[in-house]
């Protein structure tokens, strides 16, 4: 062991004071390559080469070996994860029949999309760290000094955290969002700020396209809410306008036979989910009863059954003399004898 007269004395005596025997460093970290040169052949030159030629990157492919088998093990596990929740609740299905819609499987798109986004992201994170490690082992068998290395990432790492909170707060809020299924590609979403189908997701920003054709890039950090209006199953809501002359009962029953209509119809049967009901009269307007009908439906083809269902509906009134209510005002003309002889005293006064 050197002390501080070793270093005091000349250069030749400290080479002397060095282990001419111990050339592989440590006997805890060195090399059985290096001992075994060393113990064969008794020259430490030797030793040391073969232990930095041989020893050391043969050492370093193997951490990279293990690496790569880890990390495809990984991905595999991950990929079969991925498999099983494309396929999980497949065999359920909501009958028109059942009081709650939201019991059935309507989503498997959605959740495909969902599940290879969270597949895209483990495979990311897995690799990142896999290779991180590997990659700090590798540089650490070579002989680099990790500490440093370390402590200038740590202050970076904590520089990077106060100058980019909103990047950091964006990632944490997409991978939230991700895991809790908020919403996918091909959702119709409303963000607040912005209305519109989903055409892409990342960890940082969402990106939507309104109904006038513009593209809507959302920080994912700022979303503060989210209304998802294709999710599992939608449901179109019609507040039908019936006038004050009709007869409200006669016209419930035009609309349940309207909208029955339409549910056997093959065309549209499909993208129904259920009879649909009339719940009756929801409130009175200035020129009408508005009757309200809903009709529970796949998602996204809440608006094309809203469409053809006010067609139907038009033919329908038109047909039972059921008038389509426009608005109406009633004017009241008063005649007062004692007002009118004022104005006429009034129109005789001189000028």
């Amino acid at each position: 062991m050197l002390s501080l007269e070793t270093f005091s004395q000349p250069p030749l005596l400290i080479a002397q004071a060095v282990d001419p025997t111990a050339p592989c460093g440590p006997p805890e970290e060195a090399s059985w390559l290096c001992e075994l040169v060393r113990s064969t052949t008794g020259k430490p030159a030797l030793a040391r080469a073969a232990d930095v030629l041989i020893a050391r990157p043969i050492t370093v492919v193997i951490i990279l070996l293990v690496a790569c088998l880890i990390n495809r093990v990984a991905r595999r596990g991950i990929r079969r994860l991925t498999a099983r929740l494309h396929t999980e609740g497949l065999g359920s299905r909501w009958s028109p029949g059942s009081s709650d819609p939201a019991a059935g499987n309507f989503g498997t798109s959605r959740r495909s999309q969902r599940a290879e986004a969270i597949g895209t992201l483990l495979r990311s994170i897995t690799s990142v760290t896999i290779w991180t490690v590997a990659g700090l082992m590798a540089l650490a068998e070579l002989g680099l000094n990790l500490g440093p290395l370390l402590a200038g990432a740590g202050v970076v790492g904590i520089a990077l955290g106060f100058g980019a909170q909103t990047l950091v707060r964006d990632f944490l809020s997409g991978m939230f969002m991700l895991v809790e299924d908020q919403y996918g590609v091909g959702d119709v979403i409303d963000t607040g700020e912005a209305t519109g189908t989903v055409e892409g997701i990342s960890l940082r920003s969402t990106r939507l396209r309104s109904v006038d054709g513009v593209v809507w890039h959302v920080p994912n950090g700022e979303i503060r809410r989210i209304g998802n209006k294709s999710q599992q199953w939608s449901r179109a809501l019609l507040d039908v306008p019936v006038p004050y002359s009709a007869d409200v009962d006669d016209a419930v029953g035009v609309i349940q036979r309207t909208a029955d209509e339409m549910y056997g119809d093959p065309e549209w049967s499909d993208r129904i989910l259920c009879r649909p009901e009339v719940w009756g009269a929801e409130r009175f307007d200035a020129d009408s009863v508005a009757v309200r009908t809903v009709v529970t439906t796949k998602p996204l083809e809440q608006w094309p059954v809203s469409r053809q269902l006010r067609r139907r509906l038009k033919k329908a009134f038109d047909e039972n003399g059921i008038e389509i209510p426009f608005p109406q005002r009633t004017v009241w003309m008063r005649h007062d004898e004692e007002h009118e002889e004022q104005r006429a005293e009034a129109r005789s006064w001189p000028s």
